[in-house]
């Protein structure tokens, strides 16, 4: 065989090794993200790494020493299952009542028959006394008002008086406060779409409301909640800082044969009130009917490229801080790919979050927290950002790959993830606050998908939607619209003095 044919079969041989190489990448590519998109739908939700997953990847003297103490408490445990199972019941007695105390008592009295048949035989000793927890469904009822009339007793010709009838949304509507309410609270509490529940009603109360009825008794109570909403708007966005994310949702669309994509927009106070504003499209359009005009100072949000061209639309009267949690979840996806560097950043997360967690349980003060940030918190800023620059250079992950677009995403989001370091304000990304991290958690419930959402929320003021398992709701339940009279729509009072604050505790 000729030399010029062994050379020309090895650069075969090497073209095809290359393009082996390049086949390997790409199916190890499309694996991870094959693998990211199951653990997305099918997997956890948390993006929590066990401290002892975090010691195996690391491989640090430190975790496994903290693993031996883990496993020799285990072994204490194991030991004594009383003391365990002691624990454990302790633990679950700590928890909330499974009913309120003041929940109302229906007393029922059950005595023996033979004490029915012949009473005076018997004589009274004492009692046994054990609890139910029961429910009567809801009811419809006609509420009658009486207006009674009077004239003087001593004017023969006097003018008659009359109480005038309580205020209502609008002159001649049959809706109660109470109806009113329990519309409201199973539309935007409860997720019930209105045609659903004018099923309900026809088919189980023998009242047929029309859906055209209920969505004018919506928008008029929307109307009448609008002052409360611009205030709790006002309180958000006149600190000087907010967070704004958005949340996909899908909606029906008439017309279209199908449903469409649109987006719920939440403006934020950590630990304050969330305000909700629907819109069809994620532009950065939106956010110019979001935030006001007059609006300076810091917006946290994630690397979407609209929150930066609405920032450069403002000259320069807005910061853009990011947001760690979102650094966090790429990192965290990137786990099973690197490991090792990946849960080394991971725990580098952690220590910051640690640093924030003494803070806020202190209830440090602005200027404090950012003193401490630039002693405890800089340092570790550094580190990570070595860390990154130096496995960038290497070039060991592929740029497509999870971990190296984990890397990229923090690179290019530096001065943003670092803007939280000098003002002691902002935080270190997405707080679940004590008003409920309803931003999601509201969409979470209806499983993202709402009925006529486009219809509802653009024609009407959003509704304060209440935080689950907080007991915070912008309305009472129709149950309580009886104790609360003035609630329903007195609202004047409500708004003087103090920011008012929509909560029924």
């Amino acid at each position: 065989m000729s030399s010029s044919r062994e050379e020309d079969l090895a650069r075969q041989l090497q073209a095809r090794e290359e393009e082996l190489q390049r086949a390997k990448a790409k199916i190890a590519l499309l694996e991870q993200k094959i693998d990211a998109l199951v653990r997305r739908i099918f997997g956890k939700k948390s993006e929590k790494l066990d401290p002892k997953q975090l010691e195996l990847l690391l491989q640090l003297r430190k975790e496994v020493e903290e693993l031996g103490k883990a496993e020799a408490s285990v072994e204490a445990e194991a030991n004594h299952p009383s003391k365990a199972a002691s624990c454990r019941n302790r633990r679950t007695r700590n928890n909330e009542p499974r009913w309120p105390s003041d929940l109302p008592v229906v007393e029922e009295t059950i005595d023996p028959e033979p004490v029915k048949a012949s009473p005076q035989a018997w004589r009274f000793i004492g009692t046994e006394v054990s609890e139910q927890l029961d429910y009567q469904p809801a009811r419809f009822f006609r509420r009658r008002l009486i207006r009674r009339k009077y004239v003087p007793r001593n004017e023969q010709d006097g003018v008659p008086v009359i109480a005038p009838l309580p205020e209502k949304l609008q002159e001649r509507c049959i809706a109660a406060p109470g109806l009113i309410a329990q519309i409201i609270v199973s539309k935007y509490c409860d997720h019930m779409p209105l045609y659903r529940q004018q099923q309900i009603y026809q088919k189980r109360h023998g009242v047929y409301l029309p859906r055209q009825s209920m969505a004018r008794w919506v928008g008029l109570a929307a109307e009448w909640l609008r002052p409360i909403y611009q205030q709790i708007r006002t309180g958000v966005m006149a600190g000087g800082y907010m967070q704004v994310d958005e949340t996909p949702i899908r909606y029906l669309a008439p017309g279209h044969g199908r449903s469409r994509q649109g987006y719920l927009w939440t403006s934020s106070n950590p630990r304050g009130d969330v305000v909700f504003d629907w819109h069809t499209s994620r532009a950065a359009a939106c956010l110019d009917n979001i935030i006001p005009v007059d609006f300076s100072g810091t917006l946290q949000c994630d690397a979407y490229q609209a929150y930066r061209a609405f920032a450069q639309s403002r000259d320069g009267r807005i910061t853009l801080a990011g947001c760690w949690a979102h650094v966090r979840r790429k990192f965290h996806e990137a786990t099973e790919q690197a490991p090792r560097h990946a849960g080394w950043i991971i725990l580098q997360i952690q220590n910051l979050y640690k640093i924030e967690a003494r803070l806020r349980e202190h209830g440090v003060s602005a200027k404090l927290r950012s003193v401490v940030r630039a002693h405890q918190s800089v340092p570790i800023h550094r580190r990570i950002h070595r860390a990154l620059v130096r496995l960038k250079a290497s070039k060991h992950h592929l740029p497509q790959s999870l971990m190296g677009q984990a890397i990229d995403y923090t690179l290019s989001q530096w001065a943003m993830l670092s803007v939280y370091l000098g003002d002691g304000r902002v935080e270190i990304g997405r707080v679940r606050n004590r008003r409920g991290d309803c931003r999601r958690e509201g969409v979470a419930v209806a499983g993202g998908f709402h009925h006529n959402a486009g219809a509802s929320f653009s024609s009407v003021v959003p509704f304060p939607v209440p935080a689950p398992r907080t007991g915070r709701a912008g309305f009472p339940h129709p149950a309580l619209i009886s104790e609360f009279p003035a609630f329903a729509f007195d609202w004047s009072t409500r708004l003087c003095g103090s920011r008012y604050r929509p909560s029924v505790s």
